[in-house]
């Protein structure tokens, strides 16, 4: 089986090696790579239809005497335009058994969340350079394809809406899926025309809710993210001195029964996890420690792998439960004060510049954490005077980092100067019971639970399509149906509800999807992006909005 980069990391998300095996596959290579001739076997090309990996694939196949397989088999991963089609048609149709497009031009991160992988999309979109424009052009296009491959992997032909403010990002990108999902469903293999289905797809632009992308989360899996150096969803940890790494991943059923759930409750279950693992075999009593899982580890070959992954957890929480009491403590109360408006007891903030200003004066506070905190102070107070902004900058010493915060401008997220436009109204979830420190509820939230309940203003989100299916999102039932038996029964006949967000997600936004989808059983949200976000990341990314194309692939190369 040939890869390519894209190709390579799609698979890696949806099976693994031995999953391979089992199928009959047996040799993994990268298609761009030289390779040695194996002409007693077939080859199975999974590629995206890109000029450089069919030049790739021709190369294979360049004449009868040195073609490097027995013969070829391709799937491409979307739509192959004609002219690269028609390139292969002439030069080799012979070796070719089988050519395919098979539309999964994303990777499928989590059950409910999907990414595009094209984390440069937010540099296009959101540069003001005018010399950009034909780049952006060209990546809203492929956008526009990725998603339509996504709304036709859960066979679905959604009503398409997206948010009109804060920019018009949403609504091109909006008209270019209504139309190829149009073309779409008109050539589809059976050749029958597919109506809407019970379906809705919402477009936003990442300036919706600016907050949830710079406040410190406390929940498992965005507060890990956040903290600790997690890359490529590998953490690093040390255990009995030595150095070892474990991938944080949707098989690890651990991991998701508690990634979603309050630090607090983490350190609270993962003990008592243990003690049920302990108690079956009585080896620990009392407290669990690190020291006694690695003892029980050696009497217990049988649940070895179980409490590895305890361990892998235990390692995780308390890695980021220690850099929590060192300094974020602290500043949480802060953030969440400051995001809200209001404090723990619900009294109003009257002076929000008091409330930053400890933070600011705080030595052990570096300096991504306290431009996370001045944003925090510049959306609560809907923008900011330059004179005020400036003395902000010179106060901290953040001259040099000043574009991560000016930047946000071309997010369309008001700055400097203040904004006329009132905030949108959020949800009044005071009655909800939350962490003190926890308070904060992602804007998308409110989106999810009134597209659901159908309280979305339609002329704040409007619809591309013509006409949409009824939407029923919260699976209201007229006394003369009969109501569906079970929940998963419930769930594929049920409303799904697509979510797409231009320029990043953030993990507990995600996290929202999961929790919506749970309490509204008749519908399930299934998120997605160009890239997933994590704040440092984020701040990174915008500090480079106003540089040239060329000076920003020259820094991310370093």
């Amino acid at each position: 089986m040939l890869l390519d980069e894209f190709t390579t990391k799609l698979l890696a998300s949806c099976c693994k090696m031995t999953d391979l095996l089992a199928e009959g596959i047996t040799v993994v290579e990268n298609i761009y790579k030289n390779r040695e001739p194996v002409r007693q076997m077939k080859a199975l090309y999974f590629i995206s239809p890109t000029a450089k990996s069919v030049d790739c694939f021709l190369r294979d196949f360049a004449s009868k005497s040195e073609n490097k397989y027995k013969a070829a088999y391709i799937y491409f991963t979307d739509f192959c335009p004609d002219s690269l089609f028609n390139k292969i048609k002439a030069s080799c149709s012979k070796s070719i058994r089988r050519c395919k497009e098979i539309n999964i031009s994303f990777i499928p991160l989590e059950s409910q969340v999907y990414t595009l992988d094209v984390p440069d999309a937010f540099y296009y979109c959101y540069s003001p350079d005018p010399s950009n424009a034909n780049g952006k052009d060209a990546v809203m296009e492929a956008m526009a394809e990725q998603i339509v491959t996504v709304c036709a992997t859960l066979d679905e032909n959604p009503g398409v809406r997206y948010r009109s403010k804060p920019l018009d990002n949403a609504s091109k990108l909006a008209q270019l899926v209504e139309k190829k999902l149009e073309n779409y469903y008109k050539t589809d293999e059976k050749s029958l025309i597919k109506s809407k289905t019970h379906s809705q797809l919402l477009i936003i632009d990442r300036g919706f809710d600016p907050v949830s992308t710079v406040l410190h989360e406390l929940t498992f899996q965005a507060m890990a993210y956040d903290l600790l150096p997690i890359e490529n969803d590998t953490y690093k940890y040390k255990t009995d001195g030595k150095e070892k790494e474990a991938v944080l991943e949707e098989d690890d059923d651990l991991w998701v029964r508690i990634r979603h759930r309050h630090i607090a409750v983490v350190l609270e279950e993962i003990p008592k996890l243990m003690k049920e693992i302990s108690s079956t075999k009585k080896a620990t009593e009392g407290k669990t420690s690190l020291s006694a899982l690695t003892q029980l580890m050696k009497k217990m070959p049988h649940f070895r792998k179980q409490i590895t992954k305890q361990v892998v957890h235990l390692n995780l929480a308390e890695d980021c439960m220690n850099k929590f009491k060192s300094n974020i403590e602290k500043l949480c109360k802060t953030e969440q004060d400051l995001a809200l408006g209001t404090d723990a007891e619900g009294q109003k903030v009257k002076d929000s510049m008091r409330v930053l200003l400890p933070v600011l004066l705080n030595k052990n506070h570096d300096n991504y954490d306290k431009i996370r905190a001045i944003l925090l102070y510049i959306f609560s107070i809907n923008g900011t005077t330059e004179e005020n902004l400036d003395r902000l900058i010179q106060n901290v010493k953040i001259e040099n980092e000043s574009d991560m915060i000016r930047n946000w401008i071309y997010l369309g997220v008001p700055i400097v100067p203040p904004s006329q436009q009132s905030k949108p109204l959020r949800k009044d979830r005071s009655a909800e019971e939350t962490f003190q420190l926890s308070r904060w509820t992602p804007f998308i939230k409110d989106i999810l639970e009134d597209a659901i309940d159908n309280r979305l203003d339609s002329k704040e989100w409007p619809y591309c399509s013509q006409c949409p299916a009824v939407w029923n999102g919260s699976g209201a039932v007229s006394a003369r149906q009969k109501p569906r038996a079970n929940y998963l029964e419930d769930r594929k006949s049920g409303s799904k509800l697509i979510v797409f967000v231009i320029g990043g997600i953030t993990y507990s936004e995600m996290r929202c999807a999961y929790e919506v989808s749970q309490a509204h059983k008749s519908c399930e949200v299934i998120i997605g992006s160009t890239h997933i976000l994590t704040p440092k990341k984020l701040l990174d990314d915008i500090k480079m909005l106003n540089k040239s194309k060329d000076k920003v692939s020259l820094i991310k190369d370093e």
